[in-house]
């Protein structure tokens, strides 16, 4: 990470972008804070000229975001990824490993995180005119898919012998990771319709895994209650299902705004 400002370091601004909405939080590091969230949902996905001019818009309207930044994190929530094993990794062939599960244009930029805890890189694309955007405002600066950030932390924390399966749901799509003896065993993303989609790909995961529904753990976080029909539909299939609770050492100094975040792991997490 290289930042742009010496003179106040202490508040770090990270900023999630997706096709469907924006999510932004700052940190004060001196005093453990979350001092700000804001969270902008879209009715229908944008490309990502439209979504530039959203994030332009909160920065000419919004006092919080004219701060003194010291660093800044940004995150690319998109399905525009996979993961390749390090070992197996070459940058120049970065095109490659997604051609097969994602249309790439000639004028896409393709990047890449290395999640060491899993062994693994993800490649992906991100959105180049958003990237310039923050470089112009900040300079250098840190970006990361979201998975990544997902599968460091869920790697660092789950050590369980027997294989644990992890949901964590959004806004019409969810992230769905299982982990056996601190081993990556399967990630992938699913959009979904109905709660019939989303039972849908849960089992046919499950089946191809070899994973049996009244025995394996489900671990669900994110957008999702025990009063969803997502839920309901899920636990008549399977038995030992948990809300996974992701607390970070930081506070909120507004509480009404600790409401509003909840369900955004990814971001509260990737500072």
């Amino acid at each position: 990470m290289v930042t742009n400002n010496q003179t106040q370091t202490k508040l770090k601004l990270s900023i999630q972008v997706s096709l469907d909405g924006l999510s932004f939080c700052i940190l004060d590091t001196n005093q453990e804070e979350y001092i700000f969230f804001k969270k902008l949902s879209f009715e229908r996905q944008l490309d990502p000229v439209k979504i530039l001019q959203k994030i332009d818009r909160e920065y000419k309207n919004e006092k919080e975001l004219q701060q003194n930044i010291g660093e800044i994190s940004l995150i690319f929530d998109n399905s525009l990824y996979t993961l390749v094993p390090s070992k197996l990794f070459l940058e120049d062939q970065a095109s490659n490993y997604l051609k097969f599960n994602t249309r790439i244009l000639k004028t896409d930029f393709i990047a890449h995180d290395e999640i060491n805890p899993a062994g693994a890189v993800c490649v992906y694309i991100p959105y180049a005119n958003i990237i310039n955007y923050f470089f112009d405002k900040y300079g250098e600066f840190e970006y990361k898919h979201s998975i990544s950030v997902l599968l460091d932390y869920l790697l660092k924390k789950e050590k369980s012998n027997s294989p644990a399966v992890y949901l964590y749901n959004k806004s019409g799509s969810y992230d769905l990771v299982v982990i056996e003896d601190g081993k990556l065993v399967f990630c992938n993303s699913f959009q979904y319709e109905t709660p019939e989609d989303f039972l849908y790909y849960l089992l046919f995961t499950a089946e191809q895994l070899n994973l049996d529904p009244e025995k394996f753990n489900l671990r669900l976080f994110g957008n999702i209650s025990e009063e969803s029909d997502l839920y309901q539909l899920a636990y008549t299939y399977i038995k030992n299902i948990s809300f996974s609770e992701f607390n970070t050492k930081n506070t909120f100094r507004k509480p009404e705004e600790k409401q509003r975040a909840e369900g955004e792991f990814v971001l509260l997490n990737s500072f």
